[in-house]
This record gives C-alpha cells, sequence and structure tokens, in this order.
C-alpha cells in the first residue's frame, strides 16, 4: 500500500492522480490479509511516514521502522526511545533562554550496511537506495502485526549489473522488554564472491526530527564510551547531559555460515562502534547476519549495572529463531485480551490502531513511570509530553487492561505534589496539573511556538488548558467504574479526584450580577482561541467544556467523601487536609457554575456568539486544506480570535464523554434544560464551524454523531479511521502517530457504537450502530468478568465464558439480564 503527502481534499496516488484518501486505502488493501501492513515499492517522499507507521515497540523501548542503512537525512529519520527517559536543555531563542524537556533520541541500534565483493570485477559500492534507485527492482516491506515483526524484501541490481537479493527481518521483543534482533540474509542471483557486512551502533544522534524545533538544541547525550567483549560483542554507553540517566546499548553479531573469529575486525569510536566481516557468497549459498540488542538504563530494577547487565543479556540471548518465538507468543497473549474483529477494511485499519496502542502502553509499562505519551514513542513531536490524551486511551484499556490503566494513572498521582506546588504558585488551592507533562511534573508548555508557515515565533498560551485536571478525575472515575478497583479509588484515586476539585473550586470566581459562579482566563480544547480579540491578556472566560466538567469533577469529589466508607474518610481528609464544609463548598460551586448560550446553543465560551463569522470557502478555495486554520490566519497578519471558528471539538467533547442522558442530568444539575434539540442543534452548529486541525476531532465527532443518528457520521469515522494511515495532517505523522486518535477509534467501536458503559455494578448498552458498521464483535472485562459481545444487524449477543467465576448484569433499554458463566442471551435491539 502506498500513501502520498496530499493537499486536502484529495490525495494523490503513487500515479499523482487525485483519489479519495479512503477509498484510495480500501482499494489497496482489498486482498491483503488484515494481519499484515504492506509498503510495495520505494519512495523517499514517503519513508518517513512509513518509519512511524512501521515502528516497533514493547512499552520499554521503541525503534522507528527505518532502513538499517539509512542515516538522518530529509528522507530518513532513524529514531530509539525509552519509555519516559527525558533531558532537559536551555536554548536562545526569539531573544530568551527557554529551557526545554525532551524524549531523548538514544544511540541507533540499527545500523548494517553492505557492499558486493565479487570474484571478478570491481567492487560495489556501500548499498544506498537513495543514491542508485535505478537499481531497486524489488522493494516490499511488510509489518506483520500479528508477530510485531517487520520484514523487507529487497531485490537490487548494482551499476555493474549484479543482482543481489535481501531478505531482512527484525523484532523488538514482547518478551524481554531489553531485547531488539535484526536478521538479514543475503542471496547472489549471477555472481560469486564476498558481501562485506558492517554492523554498528552509532551515538553521533540528536533530536533533530521535528522540523520546527531545529532552533533549539538538540545534543542530550554525553560522555560517550565504546568497548568490544568477546569475539562478536561491542558496546556503547553515554549519560544524557542534565537527567544524568546512564544508558547501555550492547550488540553481538554472528554470521551463518559462522567466520573464524580472526576474520571479524571490531572498530571503535568514541562515538561510534561496530564490526566488519566479509562472508563468501554464491548463487548456491545464501548468507544471513543476526543482530541482537540488548538496551539498558541506571533506572531499570533488579540490575547491578547497565554496562553487565546489556552484556549479560545479549551473550545469554538466544537467536533471533529463538527470540521471535517467545515475541510471538507474547503478542498473542495481548491479541487474545484485546480481542476485536470489524469486517472489510475498517477492521484491518483498527487492528494498525490496536497494534499501536497495544505496544505503546504493553504490560511491561506498568512496570515503568510513565504516562499516555501523545505521539506514541514513535517520533520526537510534542517533544514526547503527556497531554490529556489518556482521555480517549484509558477507557479503552480499562476493559482489556485495567492494571495498566491503573499503572498510569500512577503517573499522575506520584506527579501530584508537583501539581500542589504549581496551585500554590497560582495563588490557588488543590491540584493544577499541567496541559504538557514530562518527567517530574512541572508545566512543560514551551512559552513560544513556530508557525512554519509565517516563520515567526509566538507566544504559547495553551498552558491555560487546565481542563487537563479534569482528564484526570474522569479517568479516575470511570476507571473504578468498570473494575470495581476500590483500593485504588478510595487512596490515590480519591486524592486526586478531591484535589482537582479543590483547584476548581478555587478557581471559580462568584458574580454577583450573574448570581452564579464563573471560571475565567481559560483555554478550552478548541485551542485556537486563546483569548478575546486584541485583549492585552490571554485566556477566555467561561468556557463551557472546562465549566461543565468542573462541575462533574466538583460533583463526583463530593459524591465520593459521602460515600467513602468512614475509616477511608478520615484517612483522606487527614492525607489531603480537608477541612470542614468542604465537600459542601464543592457542591455548592459545581451546582452553580455558569454556562453561557447563544442563539439558542450552548457557547463554546461567553462572547463566542459576538465574533464574527468566517467565510470558510474563501479560505478553502484559497489554501485547500484549512485544518491549521490558525497559521494561515497568522501568517495573513489576522488572528484566529476574531472568529468564529474552532480547532477541533470544543462544546462536543461533552458528548463525547457523557452519554445523553448523564449530560441533560448533569445541565439540569447546574441548573439549565438542556433538550434533545438544543442538543442536536448544536452539534449542527460546531458541525459548520470546525476545521478539525486535530487528528482528535474526528474521532469524537464520529461518537456524537454516531448516538444522534446523524447522516454525516461516517464521514468522520473514515476521517478518524484514516488520520494517521493516510496522514490526513499533511506530514504530522512522520513525526510521530497520534496514540490518543488511534485509541479513540477502537473505542468508537467498544463504546461508542454500543453506548456500553459501567454504571450501579452492571453493564449499560444503548447500541447505536451505523448503517455501514452494524455487525463487529469484541471480548472485554466488566468488574473483573471476562465477556464476548457481538453486533448483527438488530441484534446484540452478549457470552460469559465458562471459566469465569463471576456472573455480568447487563441493561438494556427496559431490560435487565444477568449472564453467569457459560452462558449467553441475544438481545433484540430496540428501534431508535
Amino acid at each position: 500500500m502506498r500513501w502520498r503527502k496530499r493537499a486536502a481534499p484529495k490525495a494523490r496516488s503513487s500515479a499523482g492522480d487525485p483519489v479519495d484518501t479512503w477509498d484510495e486505502w480500501a482499494e489497496r488493501t482489498r486482498q491483503l490479509d488484515g494481519w499484515e501492513w504492506e509498503y510495495e515499492g520505494y519512495d523517499p517522499r514517503e519513508e518517513r511516514l512509513r518509519e512511524a507507521l512501521c515502528t516497533l515497540s514493547n512499552g520499554y523501548f521503541a525503534t522507528r521502522g527505518a532502513a538499517p542503512e539509512a542515516s538522518a537525512s530529509p528522507a530518513h529519520y532513524p529514531g530509539t526511545y525509552a519509555a519516559g527517559l527525558y533531558n532537559r536543555l536551555t536554548s536562545s531563542l526569539a531573544g530568551r533562554r527557554l529551557p526545554h524537556e525532551e524524549i531523548v533520541n538514544l544511540p541507533n541500534w540499527l545500523p548494517l550496511r553492505f557492499r558486493i565483493h565479487p570474484d571478478e570485477g570491481p567492487a560495489g559500492e556501500w548499498f544506498n537506495p537513495d543514491q542508485h534507485p535505478e537499481g531497486l527492482l524489488r522493494y516490499r516491506q511488510v509489518l506483520d502485526l500479528k508477530r510485531g515483526v517487520l520484514t523487507r524484501w529487497v531485490r537490487y541490481r548494482d551499476p555493474h549489473g549484479r543482482h543481489l537479493g535481501i531478505t531482512q527481518s527484525r523484532l523488538v521483543s514482547m518478551a524481554d522488554p531489553h531485547l531488539a534482533a535484526l536478521r538479514t540474509e543475503f542471496s547472489a542471483e549471477d555472481w560469486s564472491g564476498g558481501i562485506e557486512v558492517e554492523s554498528m551502533i552509532d551515538g553521533l544522534v540528536g533530536n533533530t526530527g521535528v522540523a520546527r524545533y531545529r532552533d533549539l538544541a538538540s545534543h542530550h547525550l554525553t560522555r560517550m564510551g565504546t568497548g568490544g567483549e568477546d569475539p562478536d560483542v561491542v558496546w556503547l554507553r553515554c549519560r544524557t547531559g542534565t537527567s544524568d540517566v546512564r544508558i547501555v546499548l550492547a550488540a553481538r553479531t554472528r554470521t551463518w555460515p559462522e567466520q573464524p573469529p580472526e576474520s571479524v575486525h571490531t572498530r571503535l569510536a568514541d562515538y561510534q562502534v561496530g564490526q566488519r566481516v566479509t562472508l563468501p557468497l554464491t548463487p548456491e549459498e545464501p548468507v544471513a547476519v543476526e543482530k541482537v540488542v540488548a538496551l539498558y538504563t541506571s533506572r531499570d530494577r533488579a540490575i547491578s549495572g547497565p554496562l553487565p547487565a546489556a552484556l549479560d543479556a545479549v551473550r545469554t540471548a538466544p537467536d533471533f529463531d529463538g527470540l521471535l518465538t517467545g515475541h510471538a507468543a507474547a503478542w498473542a497473549r495481548l491479541w487474545r485480551r484485546a480481542d476485536l474483529e470489524v469486517p472489510g477494511e475498517p477492521g484491518h485499519v483498527l487492528r494498525v490502531h490496536m497494534f499501536h496502542v497495544l505496544q505503546t502502553l504493553s504490560p511491561h509499562s506498568a512496570d515503568l513511570d510513565v504516562g499516555v505519551p501523545a505521539r506514541g514513542l514513535h517520533g520526537e513531536a510534542y517533544r514526547g509530553h503527556v497531554f490529556w490524551d489518556e482521555l480517549f486511551v484509558l477507557p479503552y484499556l480499562n476493559l482489556h487492561f485495567p492494571e495498566l490503566s491503573r499503572a498510569l494513572m500512577g503517573y499522575r498521582h506520584r506527579r501530584l505534589p508537583a501539581a500542589l506546588r504549581a496551585a500554590v504558585a497560582a495563588g490557588r488551592e488543590g491540584a493544577m496539573y499541567p496541559w504538557q507533562s514530562g518527567s517530574d511534573g512541572r508545566e512543560e508548555t514551551p512559552e513560544v511556538h513556530l508557525n512554519p508557515r509565517s516563520g515567526r515565533w509566538l507566544p504559547d498560551n495553551s498552558r491555560l488548558q487546565h481542563h487537563v485536571g479534569s482528564a484526570v478525575a474522569y479517568n479516575v472515575w470511570r476507571y473504578g467504574q468498570a473494575t470495581g478497583d476500590t483500593e485504588f479509588t478510595h487512596t490515590k484515586g480519591a486524592e486526586m479526584l478531591t484535589q482537582i476539585a479543590r483547584f476548581w473550586a478555587a478557581l471559580a470566581e462568584f458574580d454577583q450580577s450573574e448570581g452564579r459562579y464563573r471560571i475565567r482566563g481559560v483555554v478550552g480544547p478548541d485551542e485556537y482561541h486563546e483569548g478575546y480579540p486584541d485583549a492585552e491578556r490571554a485566556g477566555l472566560d467561561d468556557n463551557a467544556y472546562t465549566n461543565v466538567m468542573a462541575s462533574w469533577t466538583l460533583a463526583r469529589a463530593a459524591e465520593l467523601t459521602r460515600t467513602l466508607p468512614a475509616s477511608r474518610r478520615r484517612e483522606l481528609a487527614d492525607a489531603i487536609g480537608m477541612v470542614d464544609g468542604e465537600p459542601e463548598r464543592w457542591e455548592e460551586v459545581s451546582r452553580r457554575l455558569r454556562v453561557p448560550f447563544h442563539e439558542g446553543v450552548i457557547s463554546q465560551f461567553d462572547g463566542y456568539g459576538e465574533l464574527e463569522e468566517l467565510d470558510w470557502e474563501c479560505y478553502r478555495r484559497r489554501y485547500g486544506d484549512i485544518r491549521r486554520l490558525d497559521r494561515l490566519l497568522e501568517s495573513e497578519g489576522d488572528s484566529v480570535n476574531r472568529y468564529q471558528a474552532s480547532k477541533q471539538a470544543d462544546v462536543l467533547m461533552l458528548g463525547y464523554l457523557l452519554p445523553p442522558g448523564e449530560l441533560t442530568e448533569q445541565f439540569a444539575r447546574m441548573g439549565y434544560e438542556l433538550t434533545e434539540e438544543q442538543w442536536r442543534c448544536t452539534v449542527d452548529y460546531y458541525l459548520r464551524r470546525t476545521s478539525h486541525g486535530s487528528t482528535l476531532s474526528g474521532v469524537v465527532h464520529a461518537w456524537v454523531l454516531a448516538q444522534a443518528r446523524h447522516a454525516d457520521a461516517w464521514d468522520h469515522v473514515k476521517e478518524a479511521l484514516a488520520s494517521d494511515v493516510a496522514d490526513v495532517q499533511g506530514g504530522t505523522t512522520a513525526e510521530g502517530i497520534h496514540l490518543g486518535a488511534m485509541a479513540g477509534t477502537l473505542d468508537l467501536v467498544q463504546r461508542g457504537l454500543t453506548g456500553l458503559r459501567s454504571r450501579e455494578g452492571a453493564l449499560w448498552l444503548d447500541p447505536s450502530p451505523l448503517p455501514q458498521l452494524q455487525e463487529f464483535g469484541f471480548s472485554l472485562r466488566h468488574l473483573g468478568v471476562g465477556l464476548r459481545l457481538r453486533m448483527k444487524p438488530g441484534q446484540l449477543w452478549i457470552g460469559v465464558p465458562p471459566w469465569e467465576e463471576g456472573s455480568v448484569r447487563v441493561v438494556l433499554a427496559d431490560r435487565t439480564v444477568e449472564i453467569a458463566p457459560g452462558e449467553d442471551t441475544l438481545l433484540a435491539l430496540p428501534e431508535r
């Protein structure tokens, strides 16, 4: 399959003809196995995108799908990242000194290059498809999703007419999180002689994968050292400059047939280490080179040090086939727990999304101090930071890997002290979580950001997105409902939830003229609007999403303190220093927060309806792709703050997080009536005024429109599914996949189309299947019990396996059924 960077609204096929992105994808994958993701042919313009989508990871570390012979260039970007491994640098930019923390691009373990040494004729050059593309007679890459293996087949004719075949496979072990391997097999077609192979570890790397960050300091690694151990093992060690994490990579390179030790030449340099060997090659006898690599850092547990641990690991590691056996078995266990069956092309893309979610946040992640990185471990976009994307990821994980959800919330709890300090520094009480988080929980949002269209560095006010705290609270509550894990929700979860509520209560100011509490000076999920037109201060007043979710958080905190067992309540009060009357204060603010309206719809923020209308068609004609409308307007000397234009779902996020009945109840407890007609008008209003400049926008709109049985729902489903595989944002996926959007599409099927939610100890269902997607099935866990669910037109089948120990109570419309282990039931769907 081939994708091309495109200008909206049409993509361009490999032949350059404009085509619809979804139809192009569907046609090219119709005959493919649903477990394979394939690229045919070589196109340097697509390589960085393919490298991101072919990244292999095990939750501990990841390596982009770059060719082993490639170095960083406009066409390629090798990158290896350890989860949660950050370093801080300071850059001089725009007349100020700016500290910034980034996930660190680690030494590159992939390098393996080769060249022909024939018995007769001149020696060949090192293989490089960018220098001799005319010699590529075949170039095919396949990502095996079932086993987590990336394989490349190359047939190459060198400038002297000699043909060489290369088959190359790699894995990043899901069985042993410290190991990775690369196997390369060479075959000569019409010549005899030797193939010279050089296997290296390269420490000459930096964080240079995102063009708009290139004015920032980028070299995080220091104190390099290299060495050789045994005839076939080399190592490289280094440290991060500020965080002072020691990093070691050790590589074992072996050949088949095995070569005598004296024929292997070890090359040592300060920043690179490797081995070079020449293997005899004839048309009758292929040869192979296997490279096994171990990565350890000083943050790892149960080791005496990263260097001896890495050396011991590569010395005792099995060969590639042995590693593959354990690796494939580990992936099989993951797929059993995350089973999702959706027919046709949508199912194929969903499987790709699931693969990247499972390998970014794997069971190995549960042992680490890591959050949910917005761009996975697939590149350096957003500097590897943690935003609010867990809001889209954890609801999916809750129903498959609840222990992982709990561990990821532990990342937030360990940074609760930093959130408390941030609130104090802002003159508030409670916990003010940062919009961008990294190693220690301080605010990592940059002070300025670059508009690549205008070349200007502009103030970045997105740190005012305090609604990230409500996202943390939401995940705590939903996790408790899905799992019944009171040990967490009554302790660490309760601490976070109540401290976030305390912050909202402190931020809310009572307005006598309105008779309501107001929250001023914030930025909502839209992100385009950071202030009022021509205002001196940044921030907006009464962002509807922020206020409603603040009210929801305050209500949940008050409810929790009322329902906690007495002993737990005392422990919580001691832990957070709760004073008498505080829960009552939360309840009061929750009920009296202001929500603005205009023209009968919910206002995105106070004054939104007074902004100018944008001539959308004019800008579409002028630019084609207007997803990043903010950058276009700024480059013209204008500001998106002047217009009723949203980057992504803002008000409509309420319909994503709260089911229709719960949303109506939430508005009622705040003293507002929200009818079904009002909500439908609100949806239509913002649908016409949204540019979808975020991949999350397609997910949210698909979800909300599906529940409303809106005719446009399927278009947004397709947009969400294609967002990364078609790179609909025009180049962003090459810098890292969008993990929230990928998980969001999975949850769209799992909860959005079924109306599934955990409530009152039961599984509640309110299906709203799409005409184009009415038949699918998946497994999940609810309150510790596994079950299987299948949707068919007009029917819903649910079964509990016989090995489960508990039953499941299911509520559908006005029916309640109890399904015991070994039983199943078929329910007719109510008409809507």
